[in-house]
């Protein structure tokens, strides 16, 4: 839980930025806009949310899976670093 009270600010802000998608999101199906810009509403909201959950994985596999104290180059920190690489990618 302290990676996301040091990092609670920039989450929060994150946060609502993703709820201005999704405010603007209900906005554009509510005055019946173009199929199109929905879609792409939908893309912009989903790509905010994995970043999100990129972010909140990566601190809680640095902060909870490996120690933080450890040293970069033990093999559990790089097994941890391929790790948040792959989630990362799979998540963008």
């Amino acid at each position: 839980m302290a990676h996301i009270l040091q990092d609670q600010e920039k989450l929060i802000q994150r946060v609502r930025r993703i709820r201005g998608q999704v405010e603007a999101l209900e906005r554009s199906i509510a005055t019946e806009q173009d199929c199109s810009e929905v879609l792409q509403l939908i893309t912009s909201a989903r790509g905010a949310m994995n970043g999100l959950m990129a972010e909140v994985l990566e601190g809680h596999i640095r902060y909870h899976v490996v120690n933080p104290k450890e040293k970069a180059s033990s093999e559990r920190m790089k097994a941890a670093e391929e790790l948040i690489a792959i989630v990362r990618s799979y998540l963008s």
